[in-house]
């Protein structure tokens, strides 16, 4: 299977969040950043990471036991477990690294603004399932096929259109070579370039996550969200503020719920999209490359 490439982000007059922390391009910082990661991100690399080396045996296949494959899933099949799963299996080594590279900023940003406790049971929940589940209607339901997909990229696209539709309140346009591009259509380009220049990717994996991001962006499924009064009885219950290397608290967030993330103008985009490609043995498909 083809190895994944980065992209070319936008101009760096561009206002939209999708650049890289100084950290991942500067070796003298990359220690500390690490070291600073929010602890649900920290727990998703480590999952990430230990299945990727779990799936280096060849006794059991991690990625046939975690792949999103339609004909597998169903509410007495057995298979609904797939829904999370898929976003953290991976199918090569470079598949898994571009992802992450990808996902960390973003993850660590939305941790930082939403807590952790509202960071794990979204991504463990909705912001998982609802793109899982809308891949699976399209794939099956209207196209009936049935392409098998893997792979955090499906978080990436999301998170890119949410951060889209946020950032177009502030900036509507970008201007790129004299001409001006919605900034809420910038990820849905994006996807379609990835699509087109990385060989076996699957625009509709992409589409699924960018439709949900921009849902989550403009609202209209925040409501998913565990209501603040809850996380703050579980958080002094536990006392997880005071237990927990690397918590974040629901009062302790950076931007609030909602805010809109600060942006830099200064700020040199760097490539996060990772392509969602093939896995299955007949045209099955991967979210990332390998």
């Amino acid at each position: 299977m083809a190895q994944p490439a980065t992209l070319p982000g936008p101009s760096s007059r561009s206002r939209f969040p999708i650049a890289l922390p100084t950290a991942l391009v500067n070796p003298s910082r990359l220690r500390s950043y690490v070291f600073r990661l929010p602890l649900f991100t920290r727990l998703t690399v480590c999952i990430v990471v230990g299945l990727y080396l779990l799936s280096l045996q060849s006794a059991w296949s991690v990625v046939a036991w975690g792949s999103l494959k339609p004909s597998v899933i169903g509410l007495f099949s057995g298979g609904m477990y797939r829904l999370n799963t898929y976003v953290f299996v991976h199918a090569g080594f470079w598949h898994m690294l571009l992802n992450l590279l990808a996902l960390v900023p973003l993850f660590e940003r939305f941790e930082k603004e939403h807590g952790t406790l509202t960071s794990a049971a979204l991504w463990l929940g909705p912001l998982a399932t609802l793109p899982g589940g809308l891949y699976i209607l399209v794939e099956r339901g209207l196209l009936g096929w049935d392409g098998e997909v893997v792979g955090a990229s499906v978080w990436v696209f999301l998170l890119l259109a949410s951060e889209g539709v946020r950032s177009a309140r502030g900036n509507p346009y970008l201007e790129i070579a004299g001409a001006k591009i919605p900034t809420w259509s910038t990820p849905l380009i994006l996807t379609l370039v990835v699509s087109v220049l990385i060989s076996g990717t699957s625009l509709l994996g992409h589409l699924c996550g960018l439709a949900v991001g921009y849902l989550w962006g403009l609202g209209y499924i925040k409501f998913l969200a565990p209501p603040d009064k809850a996380i703050r009885w579980i958080e002094g219950k536990l006392n997880l503020l005071g237990r927990v290397p690397h918590y974040v608290s629901v009062d302790q967030k950076t931007y609030g719920r909602y805010g809109v993330l600060p942006t830099s103008a200064n700020e040199t985009p760097h490539a996060n999209a990772i392509g969602l490609g093939w896995v299955g043995t007949n045209g099955g498909q991967r979210l990332g490359a390998s």
